[in-house]
């Protein structure tokens, strides 16, 4: 096929001429047909690509599916560890409350925030998952902060339960002398009250239980503690040992026989520390024992009711608010 030829009509040589396109227009005109087809092509596939995705664009848009179910399941596991955790919450606070008496966990503290609203703005930029990943980092931060302080409670509470379990051991518990070295009489036990003092004879408060048992029966300590006072005096108690036990507590053993422990000593429970005696103002081998309470002497019938009968327990706590003649 041959080119097409262009002619124009000359007016004044009365001739036909050949029409001869400039350079310049020829490649204007090559530079518009070549742009307009990089247009056509680029808007093309722009349509192409938003409603035609390639199969790569397919499988990425598959696997960011499973991504958001994936992270739909790992929130409702976290939903499941948060509900876990607070049951764990409740149960430490029941402790702190029934077993120590001591206050649980803060609920303000429990509850509390994790930092400012721009600490997830780096999340923000993804639009079709930046609420699911801000939602899911949340849960992530409050459970950790959570379980740091479960386990910081969790820490006081094993601290207290040592502390619990040194103080049942300190704790008078126990009479200080063996049940089976008694006079089984109940009436051979003079109790905490008001009492007929055998050398005075007059009433005097009796501060302590004057066990009856035969002279050099072995003492025992009624709690772990530690040995404060040791004196021998001839009158007033005699021998006699005080042991601090450490939470207020302290007692005291009196007219002893023998002491077998030393000042600054820590002693056990049950571990021997002397013998029944007669000793300073007394009128039979016996040993008088006293309980003291910050200070304060209560009635030691409530730290040593180990072998007592039932029947021996009331007519001591009895005996306590009637007048009769104590031992020392």
């Amino acid at each position: 096929m041959m080119k097409r030829e262009k002619f124009v009509y000359n007016t004044q040589s009365l001739r036909y001429e050949k029409v001869v396109e400039p350079l310049r227009i020829r490649l204007l005109k090559i530079f518009g047909f070549v742009s307009a087809v990089v247009v056509a092509a680029f808007v093309l596939l722009s349509v192409a690509f938003t409603f035609f995705p390639s199969p790569k664009e397919k499988a990425l848009l598959r696997e960011i599916d499973q991504m958001k179910l994936q992270y739909m399941a790992i929130n409702s596991d976290f939903q499941n560890m948060s509900k876990v955790l607070e049951n764990i919450q409740d149960r430490d606070a029941s402790v702190h409350r029934m077993m120590f008496g001591m206050d649980p966990i803060d609920q303000d503290i429990w509850n509390g925030g994790t930092g400012g609203s721009d600490k997830y703005s780096n999340l923000t930029n993804f639009k079709n998952s930046g609420e699911l990943l801000i939602s899911t980092q949340e849960k992530v931060d409050r459970i950790k902060r959570q379980l740091t302080i479960q386990s910081q409670s969790l820490d006081k509470v094993v601290d207290l339960a040592k502390e619990k379990e040194t103080m049942l051991a300190s704790v008078p518990a126990i009479k200080p002398v063996r049940s089976d070295r008694l006079k089984r009489n109940i009436r051979s036990l003079s109790g905490f009250g008001m009492r007929f003092h055998p050398v005075f004879k007059r009433r005097k408060m009796h501060y302590g239980i004057d066990f009856t048992c035969p002279q050099g029966t072995a003492i025992q300590a009624t709690g772990d503690g530690k040995v404060v006072k040791v004196e021998r005096r001839k009158s007033g108690y005699g021998n006699n040992i005080t042991i601090d036990h450490g939470f207020g507590y302290k007692t005291l053993y009196a007219h002893m026989h023998k002491m077998d422990v030393k000042l600054g000593e820590k002693v056990k429970r049950g571990q021997v520390i002397g013998e029944v005696g007669s000793t300073g103002t007394s009128t039979a081998p016996h040993l008088h024992y006293e309980v003291h309470l910050k200070g304060k002497k209560v009635n030691p019938i409530h730290y040593c009711m180990d072998g007592l009968s039932v029947e021996e327990y009331q007519e001591l706590a009895n005996m306590a608010g009637i007048t009769n003649q104590s031992f020392d």
